[in-house]
């Protein structure tokens, strides 16, 4: 997907705002973790136009309730990024003194499977466009070349958040997906202007090239593979309904699906079993579990489905002393449906910073597409989320994960953004609408693609259980407060949608033309799920 110059406001949706690494001595090497590892302890205000609460959870749940026999320390998980510089490319041409072309020549690499490309000030725009070939590992043959969406600022921490201004975030293009690759070549064209100027002698016209940002480098993320110690829990106390199925209630789907190219049907997905018992954790890891501790038992790779009756009881649960009279009599909220947790997909959790951050409600769900390509199958999934987490991480330079969720082309839902699914986790996701909302990423680009009918429900059993969960109507309205972008200025009050794409808050191209289009679809669904 090609982008526009600055002077547009067409641009991307999958991830931006980086924070500023250092540079590795060794361009082979991987850049060393960034400084979020040492979070300061303590409770903290966000910044945010709401003034939402953004605090520290304990760094693992009270000693009395976990004993440290418990979360033994573990190795790292699986997974590296090599960080390599770019350079002028032979025979590349200057004009004004700003080089033409920057890039690396075909070359043997560490098997990766993800890339993208960073830079030093995270308010520099690339205009250009950036273009990779990959070698499939043990192939010998090089790809075609393919493009890599480089608009990529629409996403990230609002302005003048803690997170935003770390001193680490990097500018980057999205995220690309390639699959398991051994070799790596890369070109990154400036975009060339014309400018045409009265003379004594008539019109003058002159080619005047877009300066590069300094300090572009190419990142090649290995996710690694999800450990064997990543086995499921078993099911929440005895609530837990058949993994995949339906819930009780919920409406069926209207339309057979449409599946995108590559896509596979829902049993491609990895297979989850519940009966497995925990295997020790860290201390990070345990967190990020017991955030989830009223949905699950610790340690659990999925948060089951519920029907409508024990959503409802959860609900009362969860929040009964928010809801009115009339809530409790009658509550709108969709069945739960399941989720994969942060460790069901293998997360690093001592990638993250270890604080939690949270708003105060979430009155809006803005979609996305990550924008990395629809070449993966449905049992990659969790390796792409595993490839994003850390891209956003070490080569960004973000707290966690930007989105609250993710939905691969089979329809199953992942937890994103560290915290618990049932609270309203501060995401990094629509820049200048954080505040009080959500971020849901389908992975895969839907510029051209159509997304398929179990992707568009998966948005719609999502957002009728998490809105429910608030009291907020899918079919509505709301008001969000800006917290600064390029549609709408810092504080303005505006009325949006409560299912919103990334294009209502933020001028993008995000989440792609036919995804954007099947929004209506989703929240006349959730509607019904949530019985209205």
């Amino acid at each position: 997907m090609r982008g526009l110059l600055a002077s547009s406001i067409g641009v991307t949706c999958a991830a931006a705002l980086a924070l500023p690494l250092t540079p590795p001595a060794n361009a082979a090497t991987a850049r060393p973790a960034p400084a979020a590892e040492a979070a300061p302890t303590g409770t903290t205000r966000a910044a945010g136009p709401d003034t939402p609460t953004a605090y520290r959870l304990p760094d693992r749940p009270d000693s009395s309730a976990v004993p440290d026999s418990a979360v033994p320390d573990l190795p790292d998980l699986p997974g590296s990024t090599q960080s390599l510089p770019l350079t002028a490319l032979t025979g590349s041409r200057t004009l004004g003194g700003a080089v033409a072309e920057q890039g690396l020549t075909r070359r043997d690499v560490r098997r990766f499977s993800l890339l993208g490309v960073v830079w030093d000030d995270p308010a520099a725009e690339l205009h250009g466009r950036v273009q990779v070939r990959t070698r499939p590992s043990g192939t010998g043959a090089w790809s075609g070349w393919q493009d890599v969406e480089t608009h990529n600022a629409d996403h990230g921490a609002d302005p003048g958040t803690p997170e935003s201004v770390s001193g680490r975030v990097r500018g980057a293009t999205a995220p690309l997906w390639v699959g398991d690759s051994d070799g790596v070549e890369i070109r990154v064209h400036p975009d060339t202007e014309l400018r045409t100027e009265e003379t004594a002698r008539g019109p003058r016209t002159s080619s005047t090239i877009s300066p590069l940002p300094t300090g572009l480098r190419l990142e090649l993320v290995d996710p690694g593979s999800a450990p064997p110690e990543h086995a499921p829990a078993g099911p929440p106390h005895s609530r837990a309904l058949t993994t995949g199925s339906r819930p009780a209630d919920a409406p069926e789907a209207a339309g057979a699906a449409e599946a995108p190219a590559g896509a596979e049907a829902a049993d491609g997905a990895e297979p989850v079993a519940m009966n497995a018992k925990p295997a020790a954790m860290t201390t990070e890891a345990t967190a990020a579990s017991a955030a989830n501790a009223q949905l699950a038992p610790l340690g659990a790779t999925e948060i089951p489905s519920l029907d409508r009756r024990g959503t409802e009881r959860e609900l009362l649960a969860l929040r009964g002393q928010e809801l009115t009279a009339a809530q409790r009599v009658k509550p709108y909220i969709g069945p739960r449906p399941s989720i994969v947790t942060r460790r069901g997909w293998g997360a690093d959790e001592n990638l993250r910073e270890r604080a939690f951050a949270y708003t105060t409600t979430v009155k809006a769900a803005f979609v996305h597409h990550t924008a990395s390509g629809n070449s993966y199958k449905c049992s990659q999934a969790p390796s792409v989320i595993r490839g994003i987490y850390r891209y956003h991480v070490k080569s960004m330079g973000w707290r966690d994960i930007g989105y609250n969720f993710l939905v691969d082309k089979c329809g199953k839902i992942y937890e994103g953004r560290a915290g618990g699914v049932a609270k309203p986790v501060m995401g990094a996701h629509t820049l200048g609408f954080n505040t009080n909302s959500m971020g849901i990423a389908v992975l895969g680009t839907f510029t051209s693609a159509k997304p398929n009918t179990a992707t568009v429900n998966a948005i719609a059993r999502l957002t009728a259980w998490k809105l429910g969960l608030f009291g907020a109507n899918p079919k509505g309205t709301t008001y969000l407060k800006s917290g600064g972008g390029n549609l709408y200025g810092k504080g303005k009050n505006v009325r949006l949608n409560v299912i919103s794409g990334h294009r209502d808050g933020f001028a993008t191209e995000c989440p792609g033309k036919q995804l954007y289009g099947k929004l209506g679809s989703a929240r006349s669904t959730a509607a019904r799920y949530q019985g209205r």
